[in-house]
């Protein structure tokens, strides 16, 4: 056999003019979807953007108008402990799951890390330094004492707000309803029996 006809090509296509043909097909495929795509996409509307920059807000703390300047990425908890000194909601699980940086916003007990510092203008937040002065004490914090609910305390302060919040919407819950109430926050010390007691007794005395 002649050695040349080893290496002569047959007419037609080879792999390497497939792939190159191939390659080509894909790069001229994605840039036409592209380019449909963008022409799809209808402008938006209404879309509200905050600059950068630090800004002014005031913001209603425990009753009183507080100007803080912060960045529109501030969140609540950081304008509230860094700010205002009010140092009583705690960062402890940096993933709004265990309820010990709990506030009153309008009432409701949220978790203040899920909420920018800008997005409570003008709502009226409530934080647990409000519940005792020398004037009064609240009977949430009497009930938390009496009934031992708290042990290294990082966790009390939310729990004290969500039982403030929860005893306000409902007056004369039960046991299994406070339970069910105060699911949002964790105690890592295990003292939920004092917490439920001081929530039941607080829940009781609620007109």
């Amino acid at each position: 056999m002649d050695p040349d006809q080893t290496h002569r090509r047959e007419p037609g296509l080879n792999r390497r003019d497939f792939l190159k043909g191939s390659g080509a097909a894909v790069v001229v495929s994605a840039a036409a979807n592209a380019a449909v795509a963008q022409q799809a996409i209808p402008p938006q509307q209404g879309i509200k953007l905050f600059s950068a920059a630090p800004q002014s807000i005031t913001l209603n703390v425990n009753g009183e108008d507080k100007q803080v300047t912060v960045e529109p990425r501030v969140l609540l908890i950081d304008a509230l402990r860094n700010d205002l000194n009010l140092t009583s909601c705690k960062d402890v699980c940096d993933r709004s799951s265990c309820g010990a940086c709990t506030v009153l916003i309008d009432g409701k007990p949220i978790y203040s890390c899920t909420r920018f510092a800008i997005e409570v203008v003008g709502q009226k937040i409530v934080t647990a330094e409000s519940l005792h002065s020398q004037v009064a004490t609240d009977e949430v914090i009497t009930a938390f004492c009496k009934h031992d609910g708290m042990q290294c305390g990082f966790c009390t302060p939310g729990f004290v707000m969500a039982v403030r919040g929860f005893c306000n919407q409902n007056p004369g819950a039960t046991q299994a309803a406070c339970k069910q109430g105060l699911g949002g926050n964790v105690c890592r010390c295990g003292a939920y029996d004092g917490v439920l007691k001081a929530a039941y007794e607080t829940a009781q005395r609620q007109p």
